[in-house]
């Protein structure tokens, strides 16, 4: 178990992240829109009224690569500063007993880099037979470890994963993602994270998790 201490997420947020995997695509009519499908991922967004930014729901699938390993592959924080070329800076800390992530990002020039802090539980639910892993994360408070001068910090950020096997060797995904970058992004910049980022993060997972079944 990742969180010690008060858990700051609930059974309630845990399956609420399983039934994503439930979902039917959201409809043309809804809030939900269509942004773009593919290489066999569909992202969806929904327009934040009070930022004025998007929440994203993202489905995939990684072929070859069991639940259990994705799941493994996505909370190994030092493996993530091998394959994910967009990390700064990456460490758990503790400051008075909770753990929490500090993970700085890179962003292109001329803007500056972003940096979170947050804490993250991962489970592994039993819904009805089914196996399935949750990761999620959201962005906390921490005195200790203030903004640094240069650096953005990004206040408000969530996250949940949903990973189940697919029936055959891979796993079938769902996120969830939503953060407010602060500052001005341009759209260009959140066009392309969205379009060509997170489909590209999916295929450095999916080369990931291969890589990590190697290693170890």
């Amino acid at each position: 178990m990742e969180a010690e201490g008060p858990r700051p997420f609930s059974e309630e947020q845990f399956r609420a992240a399983c039934r994503e995997l439930d979902q039917p695509a959201p409809g043309a009519e809804g809030p939900w829109q269509l942004l773009v499908e593919t290489m066999g991922v569909r992202i969806y967004r929904l327009y934040h009224e009070q930022s004025g930014l998007y929440e994203y729901k993202i489905f995939g699938g990684l072929a070859d690569c069991p639940p259990k390993l994705c799941a493994d592959v996505y909370m190994d924080l030092d493996f993530r500063k091998e394959w994910d070329q967009y990390v700064k800076e990456l460490c758990e800390k503790t400051y008075d007993g909770e753990k929490v992530i500090y993970w700085e990002v890179k962003y292109p020039f001329p803007l500056s880099n972003r940096d979170y802090v947050y804490v993250r539980e991962r489970r592994e639910m039993d819904v009805d037979g089914r196996k399935i892993w949750v990761v999620l994360a959201q962005s906390v408070s921490v005195p200790q470890c203030p903004e640094k001068p240069g650096i953005i910090r990004v206040k408000s950020y969530k996250q949940s994963v949903a990973i189940e096997s697919d029936g055959k060797a891979g796993s079938k995904v769902c996120m969830y993602y939503f953060d407010n970058p602060g500052g001005m992004i341009p759209s260009w910049l959140v066009n392309w994270a969205a379009k060509s980022g997170v489909p590209a993060f999916l295929k450095d997972i999916q080369k990931a998790c291969l890589n990590y079944s190697k290693r170890t």
